[in-house]
């Protein structure tokens, strides 16, 4: 028995990829085909899939051309799969001519000619969302860079009043009109805006039917918040939170983990963010520490821990009362059976660690945590320590626009921050707004 083995992600299965596995099944008497994992896709660069895993896998599987399917998930499988399943003829499309000639050490290597005029990748981008940027942080110039790299997105504008922060390369994207009017030439908008004007950004853009995705915090109170989901809902829109550690794969396997109870009942959650910069040399004082890293801080409170917090009690260091502006914030969160705790800085620096501990051992993660690609998970006994590290392309920033992107083309929210946390974030806001239970220091 001759046996065959392929691989692919099969996101969008085509005529070229039925055309292509046909072939590989006229090579021999009994065909493997190796579909790749998610995570296996996220850590070699392809964020661009469309289909789940389970899709992907159910669509081969109803070609009927595949004896056998079996999932890639890491680097050099495809050496040892060869070796596992007694494998005589690996192959794949010509487009990869000479990339697997190494495998000939082990196999027949055979390079089969693609079907021309087909391509998952055209098909992704035959309905590219347009999407329109408003905002002139300096940062816009890191996720313009990062949008453009996810099949079904193009920045098509950029609504800004001033242009100093951006490169070049951005300047021609600017749009001179107004708000309203720039809306009209966009399918979505990322509003990167002071958190100040976030509510009637949001509220307008969804309003003439565009999708949002917004940096956090999406509104400073919890009723406007509220309000806006509900907006989206009725209106048929996608409206996500802008957090990009929410997107990194390292960070959401340290959440899977701790709640399978790794480390047993979580009893606390403690996060740092801080970073050291010259408020005055910026003027950026819309963007105190309680709004830059606020959101970043709490996320892995509120998504381990939840919402229903007892109490919290905030202690805010001003740099400038009069303007409001917070150079250093510490809250503590009391729930049933545990706390948590985060303190944020802007202007002031600490170790900017997150530290999960539960009643069987602890997660760590090293300084910055918020671009999570390592973590450990320690124990009394320090010989069953284990480490983890996933490779985080773009900061989480790629994966956060392929996620808006799925969710658009999926007409479902499928954002990895819950419409329940990002109403937890606003509300801490609206209490450090109204100074709600606020204890006040001297920096």
């Amino acid at each position: 028995m001759v046996k065959v083995i392929t691989y692919g992600t099969f996101d969008l299965l085509h005529f070229g990829h039925i055309n292509l596995l046909k072939k590989a099944k006229e090579l021999g008497d009994y065909l493997i085909v190796g579909v790749t994992a998610d995570d296996f896709d996220v850590r070699r660069g392809k964020l661009s899939v469309s289909q789940t895993l389970v899709d992907r896998v159910q669509a081969v599987k109803a070609t009927g051309l595949a004896d056998e399917i079996i999932i890639e998930e890491y680097e050099g499988q495809k050496i040892d799969d060869i070796k596992k399943y007694g494998v005589d003829i690996f192959t794949v499309g010509s487009d990869w001519v000479g990339k697997f000639d190494y495998l000939n050490e082990f196999c027949k290597v055979i390079y089969l000619p693609r079907t021309d005029g087909i391509s998952s990748t055209e098909e992704r981008n035959v309905n590219s969302i347009k999407v329109g940027i408003v905002g002139e942080a300096s940062y816009i110039n890191k996720y313009y860079k990062e949008c453009a790299l996810v099949n079904g997105l193009t920045v098509t504008g950029i609504h800004a009043k001033s242009t100093s922060k951006f490169d070049k390369e951005l300047l021609p994207l600017v749009k001179n009109c107004s708000y309203e009017a720039f809306l009209e030439g966009v399918d979505a908008v990322y509003i990167a805006t002071q958190p100040r004007y976030h509510y009637e950004q949001i509220k307008l853009a969804i309003a003439k039917g565009k999708h949002v995705l917004c940096e956090s915090p999406i509104s400073i109170t919890k009723q406007s918040c509220e309000e806006l989901f509900e907006l989206a809902k009725s209106k048929g829109c996608v409206l996500m939170e802008s957090i990009k550690t929410a997107h990194s794969v390292a960070y959401n396997r340290l959440l899977l983990l701790t709640k399978m109870g790794e480390i047993g009942k979580v009893v606390s959650v403690d996060a740092t963010c801080t970073s050291l910069i010259n408020i005055e040399d910026h003027g950026d004082y819309d963007w105190n520490s309680l709004y830059e890293w606020g959101p970043t801080a709490m996320l892995p409170v509120f998504q381990i821990l939840g919402s229903n917090y007892k109490s919290k009690n905030v202690i805010v260091g001003y740099l400038d009362k009069e303007k409001n502006f917070d150079g250093f914030t510490k809250i503590s969160f009391l729930y049933d059976g545990a706390v948590a705790s985060i303190k944020v800085g802007k202007g002031i620096k600490s170790e900017g660690e997150l530290v999960i501990s539960g009643t069987k051992g602890y997660v760590y993660v090293p300084a910055p945590w918020w671009k999570t690609d390592y973590f450990e998970i320690r124990y009394e006994d320090s010989t069953k320590n284990k480490r983890f590290f996933y490779q985080l392309e773009g900061e989480g920033i790629r994966h956060q626009f392929v996620s808006f992107a799925k969710s658009i083309a999926l007409n479902r929210n499928i954002s990895y921050i819950s419409a329940e946390t990002s109403m937890s974030i606003a509300k801490v806001c609206e209490d450090f707004n109204d100074k709600n239970g606020i204890e006040t220091i001297e920096l």
